[in-house]
């Protein structure tokens, strides 16, 4: 009896822990890392879905383009029932009354055909064209899942390191509030011992409670964050996420240098492509000039009866008639109403407003690299001035606090010092966010973003 019981027991506890365990795991935490984001994101977002679905409907697409060569078959039959045989008129003169007519019914009641039909274009150069075309849109949608994996890229970082940033607002904000609840202990102690004044004490609550007002605000803010990154990586709402990059890791391991060939970007190499398209689309239409040569074929059984009852006997009146042929169709354009001209200039205008894109793309590219190569520089430069500013707003709050402490200095110096501290922080924050926004910049006009998603970045 003991035995049972502690067998019971055993697989109570098991039991417990086993669902304390799954619990945990259900429960666990998330870590990720940015590449780890931006290959989630690039493999689940529904932008890179929606990109990759078009690139499979223009495959069927090109296999649409490649069916109008492949040869055709087709099979059919007929049957049908003549209430009433036609007539036609024949001249008098088979029968040796000229100049008279005679009606006649031809025909007989009942006729079925069945025949199986070959068409096979041997030569037509606006198909051969349209499979040309439908290749360069296949290229086209590829490129176009690149770009946006490359956008996805660049929203993700950008998203990443606000959420980091923001992250550590709150550890600093946290760390204010420890920080003026001491001086708050300090304070009502002097005030309880008539060494200080009770507008003191009041001053210090009030920034006390500016600290717990900006903490609620850092955290909803984070906690939105925290919302569209699980969005942008398809991950469950009710799931917690922790982002283990800190926002102080370069991104770029070098200063970047003069760049002024951007025919590797994917906005230059899409537009190229689309210019590719355009001239493409020309030659269809014009394509529409030349000559087609289709091939075709027919065999064939027909059977002709007055009375139904025959049509599955065998018997000599039940007979079937074969016939075939084949030939060949030449079709040769000679005026459509200028239909085919129209088109064309159309096309044509298409290609020259292309190309007009594709130039002033890479200008602005060249100006837009400048301008972010002087925005890297300059948010770099304030990162350190901001990051030096903080220790010094930190040492001077530090001293003044000791100073108040020991009554050497005033309430009010104080809080103008943590005032200094808290602007100092913030200015930190924003310069790193800037800095890391620069370089987001940078990378995604070179081509560098779409290293983010390579393992090992």
């Amino acid at each position: 009896m003991q035995y049972v019981m502690n067998r019971i027991i055993l697989s109570i506890v098991l039991i417990f822990f086993g669902s304390a365990s799954l619990f945990a795991q259900e429960n666990s935490a998330i870590s990720l890392s940015l590449q780890q984001c931006v290959q989630i994101a690039v493999d689940e977002n529904i932008n890179i879905k929606t990109a990759r679905i078009d690139r499979e409907k223009s495959q069927h697409k090109k296999a649409e383009a490649i069916s109008a060569i492949i040869p055709k078959i087709n099979v059919g039959a007929n049957f049908q029932d003549n209430l009433s045989l036609p007539t036609t008129l024949l001249p008098g003169e088979i029968i040796g009354q000229p100049g008279t007519t005679i009606p006649v019914q031809m025909g007989v009641q009942f006729n079925t055909s069945a025949n199986a039909t070959l068409s096979w274009v041997l030569y037509n150069q606006t198909a051969i064209t349209a499979i040309q075309l439908s290749k360069k849109v296949t290229q086209l949608n590829d490129l176009g899942i690149e770009k946006a994996g490359e956008e996805l890229a660049a929203e993700v970082a950008k998203l990443y390191f606000l959420t980091v940033t923001t992250s550590q607002q709150r550890s600093l904000v946290e760390e204010n509030i420890t920080r003026t609840k001491r001086i708050q202990d300090i304070t009502k102690i002097l005030v309880d011992n008539g060494m200080g004044k009770q507008v003191d004490y009041d001053r210090v609550s009030i920034n006390l409670e500016n600290l717990y007002t900006q903490l609620s605000n850092v955290e909803a803010g984070l906690e939105q964050q925290h919302n569209m990154m699980k969005y942008m990586l398809n991950i469950p709402l009710d799931k917690t996420i922790v982002l283990t990059d800190v926002s102080e890791i370069r991104l770029l391991q070098s200063m970047p240098g003069v760049m002024s060939d951007f025919s590797g970007h994917i906005d230059i190499r899409l537009l190229e492509s689309q210019l590719e398209i355009n001239r493409m689309n020309r030659k269809v239409v014009n394509s529409g000039y030349m000559p087609s040569l289709v091939f075709t074929g027919q065999y064939a059984y027909q059977g002709m009866r007055n009375e139904f009852g025959n049509y599955f006997n065998d018997s000599p009146e039940n007979k079937w008639f074969g016939s075939s042929y084949i030939g060949l169709g030449l079709s040769i354009p000679i005026f459509d109403g200028f239909e085919k001209r129209s088109k064309s200039l159309q096309a044509k205008m298409d290609f020259q407003k292309t190309e007009a894109l594709l130039s002033d793309r890479k200008e602005k590219f060249t100006a837009d690299y400048q301008n972010a190569v002087n925005n890297y520089q300059n948010n770099k430069a304030n990162v350190e001035r901001q990051k030096q500013n903080t220790a010094l707003a930190e040492r001077v709050y530090d001293e003044t606090a000791l100073k108040y402490r020991e009554g050497l200095s005033t309430m009010s110096n104080l809080l103008q010092d943590e005032m200094s501290l808290s602007s100092a922080q913030a200015n930190y924050l924003t310069a790193l966010y800037n800095y890391r926004e620069a370089e987001i910049k940078i990378m995604s006009l070179n081509g560098d973003i779409r290293k983010l998603s390579e393992p090992g970045f």
